[in-house]
């Protein structure tokens, strides 16, 4: 095979690619966007589809999504988001899965006056940060947490609220709140100095991460291939180690 027959079939190659190539807008719950660059950099190594993704707090999401937002994918902190798109018709009927498992921490950059969750929160410290419970999914995780432990009413003078998780996190690592609870796997990746108290699952209600293929993304390659591979054991084995259960 000569010079210009390799070139030749190397250019029609990479255009047979590229016009296989489709594009997925991805929304995506704002706990999970450490895992999901890993994800998103992994899936696109394959190099037959790209991804746009969006964060933000699961209701807020929603709320986009349900006024016409133009996303393909959709990856919930919680369970009912999806289970209410496909009932509302916005999502393709019996898609939803569980894709990840979340667990909530405590966290504050200096370390706490006692491992007992209870007597740490009861401490002497000005703010304590929480997500919405109405719209973040682990902040209504910190509210019951809190109420299963009798201190909800007596906290709330302490109480800061973030939209999402993300915020919620950013209150703490730049000091404006004490200490706050995030997702487990915000605090177990490293990147960011201080201490931790896992949550003790029997505290809070299971936080089962949801996904689900959106009517816009029906008939969409990249999306439904993006869903095949959060369903294979290299994805599982990302979202495990970066703090998640999974059954």
């Amino acid at each position: 095979m000569n010079r210009a027959v390799s070139t030749l079939l190397l250019t029609l190659t990479t255009f047979a690619a590229a016009a296989h190539a489709d594009q997925a807008n991805i929304a995506v719950a704002a706990n999970f966007t450490g895992v999901m660059q890993t994800l998103e950099q992994k899936f696109e190594a394959r190099g037959q589809h790209q991804l746009d993704v969006s964060y933000g707090s699961t209701g807020k999401l929603y709320t986009q999504i349900s006024n016409g937002a133009p996303f393909d994918v959709f990856l919930a902190a919680d369970n009912e988001r999806p289970a209410k798109a496909e009932q509302d018709g916005l999502a393709v009927r019996g898609s939803q899965f569980t894709y990840a498992q979340g667990q909530l921490a405590l966290w504050s950059l200096q370390p706490f006056s006692s491992d007992d969750l209870a007597t740490a929160l009861q401490a002497d410290y000005a703010h304590l940060a929480i997500g919405n419970p109405k719209t973040a999914p682990y902040g209504l995780a910190a509210q019951q947490t809190l109420q299963h432990l009798h201190l909800w009413d007596n906290l709330q003078p302490r109480l800061v609220q973030g939209d999402n998780i993300s915020q919620t996190y950013q209150f703490i690592a730049t000091g404006n709140a004490d200490m706050g609870f995030v997702a487990l796997s915000q605090v177990k990746d490293g990147k960011q100095a201080g201490h931790y108290l896992a949550i003790p699952a029997s505290d809070y209600q299971p936080i089962l991460q949801d996904a689900v293929l959106l009517s816009h993304g029906a008939d969409n390659q990249a999306a439904k291939d993006f869903i095949d591979y959060l369903k294979s054991d290299e994805a599982k084995a990302i979202i495990r180690a970066a703090g998640y259960e999974l059954n």
